[in-house]
C-alpha cells in the first residue's frame, strides 16, 4: 500500500460528517444564546444598580417608595425572562436579585413594616437568602447611625433585629453548591456580636453619665 492510498474512511460506505445545516443550526442557537446573555447582563446590571443606589437614599432619606416599587417590579420582570429566555444562564441574575432583595428587605425595616417573603419579591429562595444575610449588615449601620446619635433605645432596637435576623439565616444548614449561604452567615454573626459590644458599652456609659449630661460632648 503506497503512502497516498486513500483512508478507508474516505471509502464507499464510509460514515458520513456532520451535516452542515445540523452545524448552522448549532451555530445560530449559539449566537441566540449569546446574545440573550447580554441582554440578561444589561437587565441584571440595571437591577443591581437601582437596588444599591436605593440602599444610599434610605439610609440618607429613609424612604424611598418609588425606587423600591421599581425594584419589586424590575425583580418580578427579570424573573419571568429568565424563565421564558434565559434558562441555563441563572447564575448571571444572582447578584441582581441579592442586591434587589437586601433593598427591599432594608425599605421594609426602615418603614416598620413585616419583611416580605422571596415569593412578594418574585425572586428564588437561594438569592433571597443571600440578601438576608447581607442586610444584617445594613442593620448594623442604622444601630451605629442610632448610637451616634444618643438614641440608646433605637440601638438596641436595631440589635434586636440583627438578632432576629441572624437567627434565621443561621436556622438553614445547606451545601455550598446550592447556595453559598456559610460566609454570610459567619458575617452576620461576627456582625452581631460586634454591634451587641458596642450597645452595651453605650449602655455602660449612659448609666455612668451624670444626670442631666449629654453624650454629645459640647457645651
Amino acid at each position: 500500500m503506497t503512502g497516498g492510498s486513500p483512508s478507508s474512511a474516505d471509502g464507499p460506505g464510509a460514515p458520513a460528517g456532520v451535516p452542515d445545516a445540523v452545524l448552522a443550526t448549532i451555530e445560530a442557537h449559539l449566537r441566540q444564546r449569546e446574545l440573550r446573555r447580554e441582554e440578561l447582563f444589561q437587565r441584571a446590571r440595571r437591577l443591581r444598580r437601582l437596588s444599591q443606589g436605593t440602599m444610599s437614599r434610605l439610609h440618607a432619606e429613609g424612604e424611598a417608595p418609588a425606587d423600591l416599587a421599581e425594584i419589586r417590579r424590575g425583580a418580578a420582570e427579570l424573573s419571568d425572562w429568565l424563565r421564558r429566555e434565559g434558562r441555563g444562564d441563572e447564575p448571571l441574575a444572582l447578584d441582581a436579585f441579592q442586591e434587589a432583595v437586601e433593598a427591599l428587605l432594608l425599605g421594609a425595616v426602615l418603614a416598620g413594616e413585616p419583611l416580605p417573603g422571596p415569593a412578594e419579591i418574585g425572586v428564588d429562595p437561594e438569592p433571597y437568602l443571600l440578601g438576608l444575610g447581607d442586610v444584617v449588615g445594613e442593620v448594623r449601620r442604622i444601630a451605629l447611625d442610632r448610637l451616634g446619635r444618643d438614641d440608646l433605645p433605637g440601638a438596641e432596637h436595631a440589635l434586636a433585629l440583627m438578632e432576629r435576623l441572624t437567627r434565621a439565616l443561621l436556622r438553614f444548614d445547606t451545601t455550598r453548591a446550592i447556595v453559598p449561604l456559610k460566609p454570610k452567615q459567619d458575617t452576620a454573626r461576627t456582625l452581631l456580636e460586634r454591634t451587641r459590644g458596642e450597645v452595651v458599652m453605650a449602655r455602660f456609659l449612659s448609666r455612668a453619665r451624670p444626670p442631666g449630661e449629654t453624650g454629645g460632648g459640647g457645651p
